[in-house]
């Protein structure tokens, strides 16, 4: 088997088509989960801290002056942002708790559609019905 037909086998193998449209559906699904902390919850969260904007909370450790923005800071020398750290950790508790809520909903339907009841299949038909039927075609044949 030639290289290129091996990488065409493995590349349209399902598994590999499902785990790249999961990656996609992930970040797109990973921007809306930004969008929410940055821009719903995070600026609740700084109101009802007074006011603070967490995302430019910082040490300075290269003896920036202290109130730059945090962009500005890390220009200069490096920096401890622990304020944005603390905006992705929240984004990654927020999008584990979702994924978390998705995956028990998929579990309770594969299990109820496991515990369904499967269709009965008939019972076979007993071998000496099955005999006396063929006796009674082979008689109407003679017939």
């Amino acid at each position: 088997m030639s290289f290129v037909s091996e990488f065409k086998a493995f590349a349209l193998k399902g598994n590999v088509v499902d785990l790249a449209v999961g990656v996609i559906i992930g970040g797109a699904f990973g921007k809306i989960v930004d969008s929410v902390v940055g821009d719903l919850i995070m600026p609740v969260v700084s109101k009802a801290f007074g006011g603070l904007d967490f995302s430019n909370y910082y040490l300075a450790l290269a003896g920036q002056a202290p109130g730059l923005p945090l962009a500005e800071a890390k220009k200069l020398g490096a920096v401890f942002a622990y304020g944005s750290f603390f905006t992705v950790a929240l984004n990654f508790l927020i999008l584990a708790f979702i994924i978390f809520l998705m995956v028990r909903q998929m579990n309770r339907l594969l299990a109820r559609q496991a515990a369904a009841p499967a269709p009965v299949a008939p019972a076979p038909t007993p071998e000496d019905i099955v005999l006396l039927r063929e006796i009674r075609d082979s008689l109407k044949n003679k017939a």
